[in-house]
């Protein structure tokens, strides 16, 4: 039985989900500037791409198994949320 609790779950009936891999295909194509494992929280480890473009992808792996994914425009202040696939 599937906990509805569970984002990773919750997000297995979205179409970005399908055979159990998250999909992407708004960053396919796109050139990496920088990439960041942060591995100072045991509890969620972190990646963050952030691309030529100004766009920023990041990934997040919370306890639990689930995972909260965005793609982002970084600038001043809080960043702009151009796709949250973790929904």
């Amino acid at each position: 039985m599937r906990n509805p609790g569970n984002k990773l779950e919750a997000a297995q009936g979205n179409a970005n989900m399908a055979d159990g891999y998250i999909k992407c295909p708004e960053v396919a194509g796109k050139t990496i500037k920088d990439l960041r494992l942060d591995s100072q929280n045991d509890e969620a480890p972190e990646i963050l791409i952030a691309f030529t473009d100004r766009i920023s992808f990041n990934c997040c792996f919370a306890v639990g198994s689930r995972a909260r994914v965005s793609l982002f425009r970084a600038g001043i202040g809080t960043p702009e949320v151009l796709r949250d696939y973790s929904a």
